[in-house]
């Protein structure tokens, strides 16, 4: 292990691809579990709220069976005219979003915990990322969806891949939040917690 906090296991609560890939930049060994938490919105929830309550309760849960564990755990919303964006249920979806987006700034929320129930060890913080989409017409937006088919993205894009091609501007302070886990704040987190990095 490269660095392990007092040989800890490391386990990031996640089965995203993007997630995972995100964490193999850090060089550390990790494995991944899928945890069982409802991502949903309690009644009257805040998007901040609810994102800081769910990376929380993601790391929390994979924690309680693995209780030496350092549990990573993440999560993210957008928001737009007030309403929260979540993933999209199919093509047709990802086009609607994309041109309700047409113009408008978008903020999209980040959350990410760490814990270790054995060494009573919590850290939670949350990056909010701000989008400026362009102004898009139907057939751009219907384009890069075939492009791209980000059905397993919250906001129907991928930074990571081609959706620059539909931005204005982005306003992070961790270029990384925006695909899913923002490593600057874990990368502090897990420092605390005794990690080497680098």
């Amino acid at each position: 292990m490269n660095s392990q906090s007092r040989q800890n296991p490391l386990i990031l609560a996640s089965s995203s691809i993007y997630r995972q890939a995100l964490l193999k930049r850090l060089g550390l060994s990790f494995s991944s579990q899928s945890p069982n938490i409802p991502e949903l919105r309690l009644g009257g929830e805040a998007a901040l709220d609810m994102v800081l309550r769910l990376a929380q309760a993601k790391a929390r849960g994979i924690s309680d069976a693995h209780p030496s564990a350092m549990v990573i755990g993440s999560d993210q919303a957008g928001e737009c005219d007030g309403a929260i964006i979540g993933k999209p249920a199919n093509a047709a979806e990802a086009v609607a979003q994309l041109l309700r987006f047409s113009g408008k700034s978008v903020t999209f929320l980040t959350a990410v915990a760490v814990h270790c129930a054995a060494l009573d060890f919590s850290r939670v913080a949350q990056v909010p990322t701000v989008v400026k989409f362009r102004r898009l017409d139907v057939e751009e937006a219907r384009r890069y969806v075939t492009l791209d088919y980000p059905l397993d993205c919250a906001g129907s894009f991928k930074s990571e891949c081609a959706g620059p091609m539909l931005f204005e501007s982005v306003n992070s302070t961790d270029p990384t939040a925006l695909i899913g886990l923002p490593l600057i704040s874990l990368s502090g987190m897990l420092r605390d917690a005794g990690f080497h990095l680098p």
